[in-house]
């Protein structure tokens, strides 16, 4: 039987300082060597996820931006993207326009990402270009508007702030059939939300199906910690919450593994073996 397992990253592989730590990385790699299927499956880009996973000898694609692309991080390619429609586009800039003004537009042309911003009015905002363009070499560009992106493939929007600041764009992006939300707290600092829209045809769930169609695989096993995981959990064979979890997590999971501070996934896969 051909199995995959697949992982988040934040809150279930990764440690509290959003790092593999050296014993996860030194397993993964372990158990890779021993013949099985491992990936991710992520809201970050994959400029983060190469740099996260460089030691780790990953074949599989990995799932990126909550199910909106996967990515071959040995050939450097996308194997599928799910591009926003012109009418999600424009009920998603309008949507911004009325009820935030900020965040983050992700475009993917020729396997290649490029990410746009409006302004850099809080704080988040500048945090996250900081951090990204002095750890990740990723690149930003400033556009007046996001209607400015109207003929690029819009495939994410991304923005980190108070929950009440983003729940009224959350709740007009979730009556547009083009456009799939996903709406939850930040666990690195749990006064934020994240809002995270992309197309309706991308989600954990979807993606985690075509790499089963496409690679063949028998029996998915899946990890992870935020409501974002759930889609990936309806996907799989088998899903596990890590012990960190949030509750709705855990409900829905088959089981409750060690947290993510003390490698609970590859100690899993390990008791497999």
């Amino acid at each position: 039987m051909k199995k995959l397992y697949i992982s988040d990253l934040d809150g279930t592989l990764l440690n509290e300082n959003a790092l593999l730590s050296e014993e996860t990385e030194k397993e993964l790699n372990n158990l890779i060597e021993k013949g099985i299927s491992f990936s991710i499956a992520t809201a970050r880009t994959h400029a983060t996820v190469e740099k996260m996973l460089k030691n780790v000898n990953i074949s599989v694609p990995v799932v990126l931006m909550n199910g909106v692309a996967i990515f071959d991080l040995k050939t450097k390619k996308y194997v599928s993207v799910q591009n926003i429609s012109n009418n999600g586009k424009k009920v998603l800039f309008e949507t911004i326009r009325q009820h935030i003004n900020s965040g983050f537009v992700f475009c993917i042309d020729n396997d290649v990402m490029s990410t746009y911003y409006e302004n850099t009015d809080s704080p988040n905002a500048k945090k996250f270009i900081e951090e990204r363009e002095k750890i990740y070499n990723k690149k930003f560009t400033k556009v007046e508007t996001f209607n400015d992106c109207m003929e690029k493939n819009v495939v994410y929007y991304s923005i980190n702030d108070k929950k009440e600041k983003l729940e009224a764009a959350y709740n007009a992006v979730s009556q547009c059939a083009d456009l799939h939300a996903e709406f939850y707290r930040d666990i690195y600092n749990t006064d934020h939300w994240y809002l995270e829209v992309c197309s309706s045809t991308a989600s954990k769930k979807n993606a985690v199906n075509i790499l089963r169609e496409r690679f063949s695989f028998d029996y998915i096993i899946s990890f992870g910690d935020n409501l974002n995981d759930i889609p990936m959990f309806e996907a799989s064979d088998e899903c596990h919450a890590v012990a960190n979890a949030k509750p709705e997590v855990k409900m829905r999971a088959d089981g409750v593994i060690d947290s993510n501070i003390n490698n609970g996934v590859v100690k899993f896969i390990r008791s497999q073996l």
